[in-house]
């Protein structure tokens, strides 16, 4: 995320972007305005109580928004309101952090926080899910082209996709970007997510997901990666061999979305999870 500076034309740009909804929804602005490459937000009051005032700039927001209002708060913010690409979301104020205790000797219980609150989400409801979601498989569409051009392990995850895309199991709606910055503490309400992408697909890919992340040097090395695939597979029911082979197909679509897609960054520490993710599949 980049934060605008307070005072700045950049924030003076995105309150007035916000105003309609500031006023129609009685909030008053409780903080600096937050920009990401998808939307626009703002924390706000309304009536005394902190929420987070949201403006989607890409489609795949507004598909996760609507997710978050078939989950109504069970493991996931509160969607409060919501016209047009706006919304306004319940804000978890928390001061824990999930990525802080991972990277503080606490990784196994960030961990299992990860993994309760993805069940949690999964868990089944009487009312059928959005019909908008978007199938896994239109996901993976970006990793044959990124195989094609890079080769290597990439073609190992593009080959266990296929398998595993054919023969999914237990589907649900999935977050599509569960990891330890996007479940927050909500004090007295738990760990909530946020920022769900709206997909629809087998649950193992949330499970694979959140392995990939913090990033750091520390969180690449083998035995890191091995036991908290035992963690995970255990926590989540999903069994050791089927979760890594979601591993190593998460971790190779993240790198060709970093190396051939929209995504910026560093694409090496998904390949090299994906290395690993298959090397412990070959010696299983």
């Amino acid at each position: 995320m980049v934060k605008a500076p307070t005072g700045t034309d950049a924030e003076t740009e995105d309150l007035t972007a916000l105003a309609p909804w500031l006023e129609r929804w009685g909030l008053t602005a409780d903080g600096a305005a937050i920009v990401t490459p998808s939307s626009k937000l703002l924390p706000v009051r309304r009536a005394g109580e902190p929420a987070m005032l949201k403006a989607a700039m890409h489609p795949e927001e507004t598909l996760g928004q609507r997710l978050l209002g078939w989950w109504d708060g069970a493991g996931a913010v509160r969607l409060l309101e919501a016209e047009d690409d706006a919304v306004l979301l319940e804000r978890a104020i928390g001061e824990r952090s999930l990525a802080d205790m991972a990277r503080s000797d606490r990784d196994d219980e960030a961990m299992a926080i990860l993994c309760d609150t993805a069940g949690r989400l999964h868990a089944a409801r009487p009312q059928p899910p959005p019909t908008t979601l978007v199938p896994l498989e239109r996901w993976f569409r970006e990793l044959q082209p990124g195989a094609a051009k890079h080769g290597g392990v990439l073609q190992k995850s593009l080959a266990v996709s296929r398998t595993l895309l054919a023969q999914q199991q237990e589907v649900r709606p999935l977050h599509g970007d569960i990891h330890h910055d996007n479940v927050l503490d909500g004090g007295a309400r738990g760990w909530l997510a946020i920022d769900p992408k709206g997909v629809l697909g087998d649950r193992g890919y949330d499970y694979a997901n959140m392995i990939c992340n913090p990033w750091g040097a520390s969180f690449l090395e083998p035995a890191r990666i091995d036991h908290r695939v035992d963690l995970v597979a255990e926590r989540s029911g999903l069994g050791r061999t089927r979760l890594l082979r979601w591993l190593l197909a998460y971790a190779g679509l993240s790198a060709a979305w970093t190396l051939y897609g929209d995504w910026e960054g560093d694409a090496r520490p998904a390949l090299r999870i994906a290395e690993i993710a298959a090397g412990l599949l070959e010696s299983a």
